[in-house]
């Protein structure tokens, strides 16, 4: 094991590995319960989709210990999830068969741009300023979903939206989201999970002690179950395979790619895990991983999976190696059969986390040059429109070309790349569809 994980030669060993390991799992663990949240409001059956997070996660991030060995957790990504089911499924109206199909084409484009090293010749070819602002709009976008789940915000005839009168249920999430704040403020491990282990506790008494109409949120079903295995292979492939799909598979691909790279070369900046041409460590392995991690995911009913930021706890406990992603992703399977007590917790519990994602996500404002307009303005309408428009494709598009234009009418076309007039192409293909 110290051979094969060069554990002397990454000065650290078996005890750091494994404390990292659990570090970064149970800063990951929450999206076993917020995946099939999510993507249950598609219609996905919430036991079926916990079984795919769980075999996604335990998979992929064995595969990056043990074939690309960087400390890197990779399980179904937070706005990948957001865009599935809101855009995808509810906005276009397309079934989730049929998404999950388009899951598994973005999978498998993914894989080609991966191995042919083109996948990262084309993320660096998007400008930075739109990289740092679509990840922030998607934060934007999955704390706005967490803050409707809460029913903290609401429909209003006369504003459109509005804020909701205060409830039991409205308090029951203030209170879980002050919480989990504080956990997280106080840097403690797993602390968006304890954070929705609090709430859930606390919405026990909805429906069942106030005097409301509320159904009970929580009812007890057990503890343990088989796995449900009924999503598995249950992709559309054919109806996904049309040109009316092209959208959604063109936004999967992008976003994950964005969020896959950035992730990758800033844990390995922060923990100096960087070959000796400076670039992040077995990036080729790392980048090929995240693809079947998506590939996967769409066969056995997941929205895509991408490398999880949250790593960089685990790293900052000492991982240095891939033992701590092998750690990290064996402790995913007990939940196989933890679906009955997962399915407990209910949509107010898992608000608060989503919120907090949003925070944690939006940092990346704070690379954009907000003096420099002609950066500026682009940057800002793709954050913005994401969740304005309730549509990831409709920032990503808009982000694209705004900047296009913008860089051309002020004489700046040197700035847009061959490689981004193909993806404007594409764009404006979106858009006709």
């Amino acid at each position: 094991m110290e051979s094969y994980f060069q554990l002397k030669q990454n000065n650290t060993n078996i005890k750091t590995e494994l404390i990292a390991g659990i570090s970064s799992f149970l800063a990951t663990a929450y999206i076993i319960v917020v995946n099939p949240t999510i993507l249950a409001q598609a219609g996905m059956p919430f036991s079926g989709v916990l079984t795919a997070t769980v075999l996604v996660s335990f998979f992929s991030s064995v595969m990056m210990g043990l074939y690309a060995r960087n400390p890197v957790l990779v399980a179904p990504g937070m706005g990948l999830n957001a865009f599935f089911t809101f855009s995808a499924v509810l906005g276009m109206g397309v079934t989730w068969q049929v998404a999950l199909g388009a899951v598994f084409w973005s999978g498998v484009v993914f894989l080609i741009l991966s191995l042919f090293n083109i996948r990262t010749m084309i993320v660096r070819a998007i400008p930075r300023p739109l990289r740092f602002a679509i990840a922030a709009g998607i934060g934007l976008f999955i704390t706005l979903v967490g803050l409707i789940n809460a029913k903290f915000i609401v429909a209003n005839p006369a504003t459109v939206i509005g804020v909701s009168a205060i409830t039991p249920a409205l308090l029951t999430f203030l209170a879980g989201l002050l919480v989990t704040s504080i956990l997280i403020v106080r840097n403690v491990k797993g602390g968006i999970l304890l954070g929705i282990l609090f709430t859930t506790l606390l919405s026990y008494p909805l429906g069942r002690w106030w005097a409301t109409d509320l159904d009970p949120l929580i009812s007890w079903q057990g503890v343990l179950s088989a796995p449900d295995f009924s999503l598995i292979l249950e992709l559309d492939l054919v109806n996904s395979f049309q040109l009316s799909i092209v959208p959604v598979i063109f936004a999967f691909v992008f976003t994950d790619m964005f969020d896959s790279i950035s992730t990758f070369v800033g844990l390995a900046e922060a923990a100096d895990l960087m070959d000796e041409r400076g670039e992040p460590r077995n990036i080729q392995r790392s980048l090929t991983t995240d693809a079947v991690a998506t590939t996967l995911a769409g066969l056995v009913g997941s929205s895509p999976g991408t490398a999880y930021v949250e790593s960089a706890v685990g790293i900052e406990a000492g991982g240095r190696t891939g033992l701590t992603a092998v750690v990290g992703g064996l402790l995913f399977l007990p939940f196989l059969f933890l679906a009955p007590l997962l399915s407990m917790i209910p949509a107010i519990a898992t608000a608060p986390a989503l919120v907090l994602v949003g925070a944690f996500m939006i940092r990346p404002v704070t690379k954009i040059d907000w003096f420099e307009m002609d950066d500026a303005i682009p940057a800002f309408l793709a954050m913005v429109l994401i969740p304005f428009t309730y549509s990831i494709t409709q920032g990503i598009i808009w982000g694209f070309l705004s900047w296009t234009a913008l860089k051309v009418v002020t004489g700046k076309r040197k700035e847009v790349s061959l490689a981004l007039w193909v993806i404007n192409f594409f764009a404006i293909l979106a858009l006709m569809l």
